[in-house]
């Protein structure tokens, strides 16, 4: 097993255009670190570089305590799982996964032992003999997975290899992944766009935006007290309402707001850097919301659209003022108002969130 640590870690191409702007990170020996964020952020980009695939611009690199900017690939004790399986298709599951090994000049023996040990520890004993074309997609990717273990790395590297799977295989295999993880105690850096993948698997979670990291922490730091507009809005599904407001009254550890269509709420929040008269925006997670009828802390809204889903129901309501319609998630055994019918959102203070102009969030009690 190995640490990670960045420093200062920039990526540029030709022209100087910046992919990765300067990134500080620590990831620590054994931890699962998840990289996430939308697509062209840099989070490939950033685990290629540690991988030695991408040359690094400015910074550095240290694996296990020792500094890999110009180490080979082939010498940094790293295995990498890709989104493609890129299996030789010729080759037999035991072949595809001793491959390395032999490469590398280790007895036959030891090969055999390696392979089936990670063959156990994956549940693919019985697929040995088979060929690629014989697999489904998550034997597939159990076999890139084994491939990887049977070198036994200090360090495992996967970009987003998951997603050439359906919606119940990712399930089963992110499972197996953590199962993994917990077994072996390496060192591992996923990479995701899948928000689910990320608070799932993650201990920490690192998200990107535009080649800097927004925000790095645990799922529940993240989910809970989001730094700012950007991780609020990305985890969680549906996404964080949000709603313009402004700042009309500030006590020792509540904030009084307008809400587009005049209804006035409080927010628990520690003024700080927060001025009356100042435009915020409150954010507020869907399953937080209440249809209730409420004297306090309360806004009057028409249900526009409704959700069935089986465990639970989302129920999108429109706000006077507001083009977006906020969305509420209600538990199966909760009362389901009919569309069209108006009704009245209750606002948790302690469940709201403040952020200033510029995204960044306020301080909560």
């Amino acid at each position: 097993m190995a640490s990670v640590s960045l420093r200062n870690i920039a990526k540029r191409y030709g022209d100087n255009t910046p992919v990765i702007q300067g990134i500080d990170l620590d990831i620590a020996d054994g931890e699962f670190t998840v990289f996430v964020g939308p697509s062209g952020c840099g989070k490939s980009t950033l685990l290629r570089m540690i991988a030695g695939l991408e040359e690094i611009s400015g910074g550095q690199l240290r694996i296990g305590g020792r500094i890999a900017n110009n180490v080979p690939p082939a010498q940094r004790g790293l295995a990498m799982v890709f989104q493609s399986y890129a299996l030789y298709p010729h080759m037999t599951v035991y072949e595809n996964m001793a491959f390395g090994l032999k490469l590398g000049g280790m007895p036959a023996a030891e090969v055999r032992a390696a392979v089936e040990r990670a063959a156990v520890t994956l549940q693919i004993g019985h697929l040995l003999n088979r060929k690629p074309k014989e697999l489904s997609g998550g034997q597939r990717q159990r076999v890139a997975i084994g491939r990887a273990i049977v070198r036994k790395p200090q360090l495992f590297l996967f970009d987003e290899p998951l997603s050439n799977l359906d919606a119940g295989l990712r399930v089963q295999m992110r499972l197996e992944i953590g199962r993994l993880h917990k077994e072996l105690g390496t060192t591992t850096i996923y990479v995701t766009h899948d928000q689910v993948e990320a608070m799932t698997l993650g201990q920490r979670i690192v998200v990107f935006n535009g080649g800097k990291v927004e925000q790095a922490g645990t799922p529940q730091e993240l989910y809970n007290r989001p730094a700012n507009l950007f991780v609020a809005g990305f985890l969680g599904a549906p996404r964080m309402n949000f709603i313009p407001a402004e700042v009309i009254a500030l006590g020792a550890t509540h904030v009084a707001v307008l809400l587009p269509g005049g209804a006035i709420v409080e927010v628990a929040a520690l003024p700080g850097d927060i001025e009356r008269g100042s435009r915020v925006t409150l954010g507020v997670r869907p399953e937080h919301l209440q249809l209730r009828e409420e004297a306090y802390n309360a806004a009057a809204v028409a249900i526009s659209h409704v959700e069935y889903l089986g465990d639970q129901s989302i129920v999108y309501a429109a706000l006077p003022g507001m083009q977006e319609a906020l969305a509420v998630k209600l538990a199966q055994d909760c009362p389901v108002p009919a569309s069209g019918a108006p009704a009245s959102l209750f606002l948790p203070p302690e469940r709201c969130m403040l952020f200033a102009a510029d995204g960044a969030a306020f301080c909560r009690p």
